[in-house]
């Protein structure tokens, strides 16, 4: 019973629609993806099972579509339901169909998915940005200004900044939705190493910072070098790409720095750190986090940005 509510888990706006709206049957040829969706649909054993479930109970819970001007249906909500539907040799599916604008289409997309265990930070990083963007365009003020790093637009009319009601609905810092959000400058090539855990988050927000050429360049380094970035080489890179000093040359030297057999080890006890760190928290994650604070205390006992 557990398994069946995490394989047809669905947000408030779907059973909202479910209430409120006639269900029908449409062809799945009918039924086009929502332009942009920052969501994989992946052929693994997740997909594989839900496909088995509606090979013996069908869709349980419909999709939710809206009308298409040029035909046909798109998609908001029901992209993995369609691919397994597609994979069970199913020809039609039941769908809710709403007349949602364009705003309203992306938050009901995003919140659809954004409860799914498994994202992706790319999955988060675009997602939050597309949610993030229609909230401000739904509540955009051209009277109020906002606080020194944002701009016109991102005060809701309850005068809350629209950035925070986004952390509070997802459960996040404000902070750190900016810096997935971050993320959506990376190249596909970087970011995909980000998915795959090869390049941390820390390391990844400063990446982001360089030029797209910059990143083609880093991308090649690194594969040559068969070596990755740690948080301190992306921040001077960072640095150095703001100067307009980073070349190719340069990624090399900074590289080829600091070779773990080469370092000077620090060894902090387990159980010093323990009370303040997450048991979930990796090693890497640990040591990445060491290295962001001491980095934030360095800068503001300088007052300045490294």
């Amino acid at each position: 019973m557990e398994e069946k509510k995490e394989l047809y888990s669905f947000s408030a706006q779907e059973v909202g629609a479910v209430a409120e709206t006639e269900i029908i049957m449409l062809p799945i040829a009918e039924l086009h993806d929502f332009e942009r969706h920052p969501f994989k649909v992946e052929h693994d054993m997740a997909l594989f099972e839900l496909m088995r479930s509606i090979e013996n109970e069908g869709v349980i819970v419909p999709a939710l579509v809206r009308p298409k001007a040029a035909g046909g249906y798109e998609l908001i909500a029901g992209h993995r339901r369609k691919a397994a539907s597609l994979w069970a040799g199913l020809t039609h599916m039941p769908v809710v169909v709403r007349n949602l604008d364009d705003n309203q289409a992306v938050i009901a997309m995003v919140d659809s998915n954004l409860q799914r265990e498994h994202l992706k930070p790319s999955e988060k990083a675009f997602a939050y940005k597309m949610k993030l963007e229609a909230m401000k365009r739904q509540g955009a003020r051209t009277d109020l200004t906002s606080s020194q790093v944002v701009t016109q637009g991102n005060v809701a009319p309850s005068g809350v900044r629209t950035d925070e009601l986004l952390a509070k609905q997802v459960g996040e810092n404000r902070m750190t939705i900016h810096r997935y959000i971050r993320l959506t400058n990376l190249i596909p090539k970087v970011l995909d190493m980000v998915d795959d855990g090869k390049i941390a988050f820390t390391v990844a927000v400063e990446l982001s910072y360089l030029t797209e050429e910059q990143q083609y360049e880093l991308y090649e380094v690194m594969n040559i070098e068969q070596c990755t970035s740690s948080l301190s080489q992306a921040n001077r890179m960072k640095r150095l790409s703001q100067s307009g000093e980073l070349d190719m040359e340069l990624m090399f030297q900074i590289l080829e720095q600091e070779k773990p057999n080469q370092r000077e080890m620090i060894k902090i006890p387990a159980n010093i750190l323990k009370k303040y760190i997450p048991k979930e928290y990796t090693p890497k994650e640990k040591i990445d986090l060491i290295e962001r604070l001491v980095m934030e205390w360095y800068e503001k006992k300088e007052g300045r940005s490294l």
